[in-house]
């Protein structure tokens, strides 16, 4: 039922169960007295009082008549949302602004850890929204596809995009190398990959598991930067090299470029 799922949502936002059950009830019987509440959203009787004192603090609920003939109506959703949405966005500009005082002159040198897919990829679409100067990108189908509004959005602000993509092409925005030898890399790891450098300045990188498993993080620490930076940098220079002397290549190491992958020897095909 929808309700069983309003409630939850509620929830997420600050109301208590009760409140919530209450504010529900309210929305489906109205007006109506405390004791109906009651009776409506399975809350005590001696709890509904309370439950309603806390619902018209916030102003989600509003009273009629006297007391002990006090009947309640509820505030229409969409204005509770609209009011709710204005001042959760206020809220988060000005917590923003202050956190930006407060850690202004401090170098964020950690590295987070990140094992669920959703906050990685949320945190991937965000990182490339709120690029300026540069975004670089190593990625496969399944989140290039999941990236590309995103990467959409940076393009029309003038960002320079290069990104390696393993893979049947997806992405259409920015510069694209696609990497000629997925199949052996994805059995090679186990999975797919996500490198994302912001603005040269921060780094988003994970490991993608058949089993649904993440392993990633995110950092401004500087050195893990560099290292990712010149991770796809040197994959872009050797997709430059393979785009034109492809035939070569294999001539002179192999197919799947096997001996020049080969980082403990320095041998080629006869």
């Amino acid at each position: 039922m929808v309700v069983n799922k309003v409630i939850p949502h509620l929830m997420e936002i600050g109301f208590s169960e009760y409140e919530a059950r209450t504010y529900v009830a309210l929305l489906m019987h109205n007006p109506a007295t405390a004791y109906e509440l009651a009776r409506a959203s399975g809350i005590p009787s001696s709890k509904i009082y309370q439950v309603l004192t806390k619902l018209l603090e916030r102003g989600v609920v509003s009273s009629l008549g006297e007391e002990g003939t006090k009947r309640y109506i509820p505030m229409d959703p969409e204005e509770y949302i609209e009011g709710h949405r204005s001042r959760t966005e206020a809220t988060l500009k000005s917590l923003k602004q202050e956190f930006a005082a407060v850690g202004k002159e401090a170098e964020v040198s950690y590295i987070w850890n990140i094992s669920d897919y959703t906050y990685l990829m949320d945190k991937a679409g965000r990182m490339i929204r709120e690029a300026r100067k540069t975004i670089l990108l190593s990625v496969w189908p399944e989140e290039a596809a999941a990236l590309e509004p995103s990467l959409k959005t940076a393009a029309r602000k003038r960002v320079p995009i290069a990104s390696v993509h393993f893979g049947a092409p997806v992405i259409g925005t920015g510069q694209v190398f696609q990497h000629p030898i997925e199949d052996t890399l994805y059995a090679e790891k186990g999975g797919r990959g996500l490198v994302l450098v912001v603005d040269s300045k921060e780094v988003l990188m994970g490991t993608l598991f058949e089993d649904e498993r993440v392993e990633g993080a995110w950092s401004m620490n500087r050195g893990f930067v560099a290292l990712a930076e010149d991770y796809i940098k040197h994959d872009i220079y050797i997709m430059k090299i393979v785009q034109r002397f492809d035939s070569d290549l294999i001539r002179r190491f192999g197919e799947k470029y096997a001996k020049l992958r080969d980082i403990f020897r320095n041998e080629e095909e006869s």
